[in-house]
């Protein structure tokens, strides 16, 4: 009797669980799982699309070697780019959200105001916002035209590495801007972390610089994975809606670098 008892819990302890996990996976199947594999699907097919019906054609990997070595462009004067202009945002995204969302997180007279600030350019600005502000060149730094850092890109770093830099430089307030979401984020997870681990580092004399590195910054390491996450997708849509370059700039001369 009790080896059926516990049989039955056992199977009863697979069923919950079961039925907990299975929206995630019916969600994995559905929106991940089959996306994915009807792409590849499609990858190797002439898609033709006709009013009544999708015409799928074999073609092997003739879409593969068109990318990878007949016409390369797509490849390496757009996602190459791309990928470059990420790894330099994204730190910076990342680290400017967490350092506001610390400082929001204190106790200050116009707490709410300055959170409700860092928030509303994600709700105001648009595409064409943001390319009018670029094209008057207020996304750009200061310092840049100051020390001539245009010039010495050039002329030290590597012609691949030249273009992405500008670009994120010259729309680096604009780029940060974006940082509204992840700041909220960070704000949020911030707040779960009890204040009874805080009064007792306190307590103990630990510094706010070792807090931080023992309390706050192993506690935040979900939300820092999220916020990665986000910000990679959020750079697909926010880098193609900033489009005018340091270099398309110089092409038509609206900056001359001299030395």
């Amino acid at each position: 009797m009790k080896w059926n008892r516990g049989l039955e819990t056992n199977t009863l302890r697979k069923i919950e669980g079961s039925l907990f996990i299975a929206p995630w996976v019916f969600g994995f199947l559905t929106f991940v799982a089959f996306p994915l594999g009807y792409s590849l699907y499609m990858s190797f097919h002439q898609v033709k699309i006709t009013v009544n019906s999708v015409n799928y054609t074999f073609i092997g990997f003739q879409h593969y070697r068109e990318i990878l070595i007949a016409n390369g462009s797509l490849l390496y004067e757009e996602l190459l780019p791309f990928l470059r202009e990420s790894a330099m945002m994204i730190p910076i995204i990342l680290v400017f959200s967490l350092l506001v969302a610390i400082l929001l997180n204190m106790r200050f007279p116009g707490r709410t105001l300055f959170r409700v600030i860092f928030f509303l350019p994600v709700i105001f600005s648009s595409g064409q916002i943001v390319q009018e502000f670029i094209a008057q060149g207020e996304g750009s730094l200061s310092i840049m035209e100051t020390l001539r850092i245009d010039y010495y890109l050039q002329q030290y770093m590597p012609s691949a590495w030249v273009g992405p830099i500008q670009k994120v430089m010259n729309s680096f307030v604009l780029v940060l801007w974006y940082s509204g979401v992840q700041i909220l984020i960070f704000l949020a997870g911030r707040q779960t972390l009890p204040p009874a681990v805080y009064e007792a580092s306190r307590i103990d004399g630990s510094s706010p610089w070792n807090t931080f590195w023992k309390i706050t910054l192993p506690g935040l390491v979900p939300y820092i994975f999220l916020n990665l996450m986000y910000t990679v997708v959020d750079l697909t849509g926010t880098l193609r809606r900033l489009p005018i370059s340091a270099i398309s700039w110089a092409r038509q001369g609206k900056r001359k670098f001299t030395p």
